[in-house]
């Protein structure tokens, strides 16, 4: 039986919020950021006309559109009406997976025996839209790969199914940067040799490109050949992040302890940005000597950045502790959390924050977390363990709420 994926995304998602919230914003270049140093976290299709892209440094889209109007984000509302749409699609669809706050894929494999896959895809859309009034473009294709480029090429087309005889057709004139995985470095060196479009990729010899490129060569020749067995998992959200330490021998050495939370925040805040999730409340507990056990939780902006985080936290510790008791654990936790990553969302931060915090996630993602941390948590490795080298491989005492 073939298989039946389709990719949605909610198009311009930001923008499309705050322009339900006030329509005057309609129709004008809008930008969703802040601060002249920060970045443009989306903008509407009218900015992008004269060169405006996510991610963009603000000064920059000021400079190529100085009409448009920047207005800051509002995470919250934008988590609520993501939820919105979550509802409704997991009433109709068989199985969902919600890949961010604006994107899902759905697994309906074997409904055209009851309906027209397509049709039925349509007609959840066109409910999604009247009933959340926010804007979406869809694709149904074999997999995830497909679905998810010819929902990008959907966005001047129009909604678009891929069946399988068509898959290679479609992606031969593609450039190879529609690929999900294929990024600026893999890009420029793939170029220098001529693999400029997928349909030259998928002719290339897989021994070329894992001599090239390492271990994803294989990866990226499958997907170039409309190869991707990735199967569609099951959303469930995500409650909380936490972690605890319980001392060998109960302490009262707070430089230690505080260092101790510093490398907890640090964790907890790379396994966020990570699975892509923005932290909206952070929880501090300690338990005393005699096993009293007192928390203290304070909500806070959306955020990933560990170093917002570590000063909450640190705050939070300093207010708890009073007791000038000895500590026989200490633990950290971040809920209220919501989809979302940190590039975009960071409206208050400078560009070079931002491109700090995606240079150190990098290194830690491709040699694993030790590679480089900040000075202040450095002793947690060996004071509280539990470290981790990838959080996909490894998660950190998930203890979330049922």
């Amino acid at each position: 039986m073939e298989r039946a994926i389709v990719h949605m995304d909610l198009d311009t998602f930001f923008v499309s919020c705050a322009r339900l919230q006030n329509p005057e914003l309609n129709g004008i270049p809008l930008i969703v950021g802040g601060g002249e140093r920060g970045v443009v976290a989306s903008c509407s299709y009218e900015a992008r006309y004269f060169g405006v892209r996510s991610a963009m440094p603000m000064r920059m889209a000021m400079q190529l559109c100085p009409q448009a109007k920047i207005i800051k984000g509002d995470m919250e509302m934008f988590s609520n009406k993501s939820h919105e749409v979550t509802q409704i699609i997991e009433e109709k669809a068989p199985l969902v997976e919600k890949a961010s706050i604006d994107e899902f894929y759905l697994d309906i494999t074997g409904m055209d025996k009851f309906h027209g896959s397509y049709k039925w895809t349509n007609e959840l859309s066109q409910t999604i839209t009247k009933e959340t009034g926010l804007p979406l473009t869809f694709a149904l294709s074999v997999n995830k790969t497909v679905s998810k480029i010819a929902t990008g090429e959907g966005k001047q087309k129009g909604n678009l199914e891929i069946p399988q005889s068509m898959v290679q057709p479609f992606l031969n004139p593609l450039s190879i940067r529609k690929i999900p995985m294929v990024g600026e470095v893999t890009f420029n060196l793939l170029s220098r040799l001529g693999i400029r479009n997928i349909e030259k990729l998928s002719q290339t010899p897989t021994e070329v490109l894992q001599s090239l490129i390492g271990k994803n060569g294989l990866e990226l020749w499958k997907k170039a050949n409309g190869i991707d067995n990735t199967p569609v998992e099951p959303y469930t959200e995500r409650k909380s992040l936490s972690t605890e330490h319980t001392y060998l021998q109960d302490t009262i050495d707070i430089k230690q302890v505080e260092s101790l939370i510093l490398g907890m925040v640090e964790k907890l805040a790379y396994q966020a940005r990570f699975e892509q999730w923005l932290v909206s409340t952070v929880v501090i507990k300690i338990r005393y000597a005699n096993f009293d056990t007192e928390t203290v939780q304070k909500k806070i902006t959306y955020t990933s950045c560990d170093h917002i985080l570590a000063k909450i936290a640190l705050e939070l510790f300093k207010k708890l502790y009073n007791r000038r008791m000895r500590i026989r654990m200490v633990g950290l936790s971040f809920t209220g959390l919501v989809r979302g990553t940190y590039q975009i969302n960071m409206f208050e931060d400078t560009e070079e924050m931002i491109a700090l915090y995606q240079a150190m996630d990098k290194i830690k993602n491709r040699f694993g977390y030790d590679a480089v941390t900040r000075c202040g948590g450095r002793n947690l490795k060996s004071k509280a363990g539990n470290i981790i080298s990838n959080p996909k491989a490894q998660n950190i005492n998930r203890k979330d709420e049922k």
